[in-house]
């Protein structure tokens, strides 16, 4: 009798999980590709990087990596491909950039199995609107031909350049969130949220990506506190939630610059770059 009972379990079993499917295994090179954290960094002239590099910069994790945006000789990088993110992380020539401690603070806050890569285009004294792809025609012209020679390093399209790499770092990782610095070029310009949202969603759609998945972070200018020059912008960046709602910004408070009032110091830099990761994290469920 106890075996019979015995029997007629293990059919009933047999017929509860008939047409049942084990979930498959990852594969060691699908586990690679969701453990690698992309997050693409644009704007202008301070996420481009324009405060020194000193010595406790030049010591990086080997777990942050940025993808090179140009062949840079002198630094030994072919545009595409990706290296240990020593900086700088921008064009060839230029400085400290908060993408650099954004992605050493995500690092050192995630577990060792996870890799975080950047993608860095952002061209100095740029309009926001040098990346909506359907006018940034009309301003690539704005300076002399130091702004030019910036954008022809982007291919004359630092948009589509950008979309190009993150498409290709798709196949290596997984794209996990924006971070934006940029401003002072459009003070005082109450449009700038709708700018900033028509390139967001160009993103999103240019690279199959939804927005509940991929937060935008951007990054106050030097503000009244450190007499900004454009303080009168971060009102305005402020408002962005406003008009995006998987937007956040990054207080510039505290965050100390240099003589001009406009860039920040290497300083400067650390904190703020600090402070995205740390409002990424956050979003992203870490402590």
């Amino acid at each position: 009798m106890k075996k019979t009972i015995i029997n007629l379990m293990s059919c009933l079993l047999m017929v509860s999980c008939f047409g049942c499917k084990s979930t498959p295994s990852k594969t060691k090179e699908e586990q690679k590709k969701e453990n690698f954290h992309i997050y693409l960094c644009f704007g202008q002239s301070n996420m481009e990087g324009s405060a020194n590099i000193e010595e406790q910069d030049k010591t990086v994790d080997s777990r942050f990596r940025m993808m090179s945006t140009m062949n840079c000789e002198d630094l030994g990088r072919e545009k595409g491909k990706w290296y240990t993110a020593e900086p700088p992380l921008g064009q060839c020539g230029v400085g400290l950039s908060p993408a650099d401690y954004f992605g050493r603070t995500m690092v050192e806050n995630l577990p060792d199995s996870i890799t975080v890569g950047v993608i860095n285009v952002a061209i100095g004294g740029c309009d926001i609107r040098l990346f909506n792809e359907d006018i940034y025609q009309d301003y690539t012209s704005m300076y002399g031909d130091w702004f030019t020679d910036k954008i022809n390093a982007y291919e004359g399209n630092p948009y589509q350049c950008l979309i190009n790499l993150a498409k290709q770092a798709q196949k290596d990782g997984v794209i996990k969130g924006f971070v934006l610095h940029q401003g002072e070029t459009n003070e005082g310009d109450e449009q700038w949220p709708s700018y900033v949202k028509t390139v967001y969603e160009n993103m999103l759609k240019d690279l199959s990506l939804n927005a509940d998945d991929v937060p935008l972070l951007a990054g106050e200018v030097a503000g009244v506190e450190q007499n900004g020059k454009c303080a009168a912008m971060n009102p305005i960046i402020d408002k962005l939630p406003e008009t995006i709602p998987t937007a956040h910004v990054i207080s510039s408070k505290g965050c100390t610059v240099r003589e001009d009032n406009v860039h920040f110091n290497s300083a400067g830099v650390r904190k703020l770059g600090k402070r995205y990761a740390e409002k990424m994290l956050t979003l992203k469920g870490q402590k």
